[in-house]
């Protein structure tokens, strides 16, 4: 009898209702693959949207590309990982279950001192927040950020690491709350969203700052542009608000040579190499106590519905994470 576990199962397109838990047979670690059991998974915008059909997927569909884990079987050709090894990754496939395949290429070492749903709260955002400042643009000491959505799970990550390297750093939020988290992670100026650029032209003595990283997109690309200095550069990694539209490059030389740059990690997670040196780093960062994962909510893996809806109705800050 095939051995059987239990997954998270949207049989079709729709709201958080379509997700449901269902018997499925255990998944086999293919070639270069491994079987891990999942200890949790990171939750993730994008889920909602292969869910809801925006993001085309095939149904029946199990969500999950993040996930931390204990390898319990070994694919032929893996020579890198053995069955105990505590393993991450933010490319996994159909994570939210009690087992799932993690491509032994795009696994994650996870060291003993790091707790494994700690684990699974960092790959995607500590790895975002590290290509963001370390190869977008490599933030100096004493250099000027502006960090949108500074109590969101990249912004949290990202600003305790950039105090970490003696930047100057400033946030935007929305509510007192958010704003205190914000400043525990160490932002030096926390402003709210109306009237930011002005705000950080008083801030900055009317210079602007060094790098703007504006995950929100097109509520607040405009002021990002002018909260700039002359050459600096705007790094648009999402779109929280909405896609920035269609605007006149001429615009960046007459407001100072400005530079704007659209990344996504899956050009700065080139190869297993690269995978290791930034999540090693992020790793030994929380291990070192210089980092902390906010995990701003814990759900059941059956609960997984609820933690979309939460999500989406903007109720969490920090990492959301399924626990089986």
């Amino acid at each position: 009898m095939t051995p059987q576990s239990r997954a998270i199962v949207a049989g079709g397109p729709g709201g958080p209702e379509v997700l449901e838990l269902r018997e499925v047979p255990v998944p086999e670690a293919g070639a270069g693959e491994l079987l891990v059991r999942i200890a949790a998974v990171g939750v993730n915008f994008i889920e909602t949207y292969q869910r809801d059909g925006t993001y085309d997927v095939p149904f029946p569909f199990t969500p999950g590309a993040e996930a931390a884990g204990t390898v319990v079987a070994v694919g032929p050709g893996v020579e890198e990982f053995a069955v105990g090894d505590r393993v991450a990754t933010a490319e996994g496939r159909g994570c939210y279950a009690e087992y799932a395949i993690f491509p032994a290429q795009k696994a994650l070492p996870v060291p003993s001192s790091v707790p494994l749903d700690i684990a699974a709260a960092l790959p995607l955002q500590g790895m975002t927040a590290h290509y963001l400042m370390n190869s977008t643009y490599h933030v100096e000491p004493g250099q000027t950020v502006l960090l949108h959505a500074g109590a969101g799970g990249v912004g949290l990550l990202l600003t305790q690491l950039l105090k970490e390297r003696e930047a100057r750093v400033i946030t935007t939020v929305s509510t007192d709350e958010k704003e205190e988290l914000s400043r525990v992670a160490g932002a030096d100026d926390v402003l709210r969203y109306e009237g930011f650029a002005e705000a950080v032209r008083e801030l900055t003595d009317g210079d602007g700052v060094d790098v703007v990283y504006d995950g929100v997109g097109k509520d607040t690309f405009e002021g990002s542009l002018a909260s700039l200095r002359i050459r600096g550069m705007l790094v648009l990694f999402g779109g929280a608000s909405g896609q920035v539209p269609p605007f006149d490059l001429q615009r960046l030389n007459s407001s100072g040579s400005l530079f704007v740059t659209r990344p996504t990690m899956v050009h700065y997670l080139r190869n297993p190499q690269e995978r290791r040196w930034r999540s090693a780093e992020v790793f030994n960062a929380v291990a070192a106590g210089k980092l902390t994962a906010r995990i701003g909510a814990r759900f059941p893996l059956a609960e997984a519905g609820a933690a979309h809806a939460a999500l989406q109705g903007r109720q969490t800050t920090g990492k959301v994470i399924l626990v089986p």
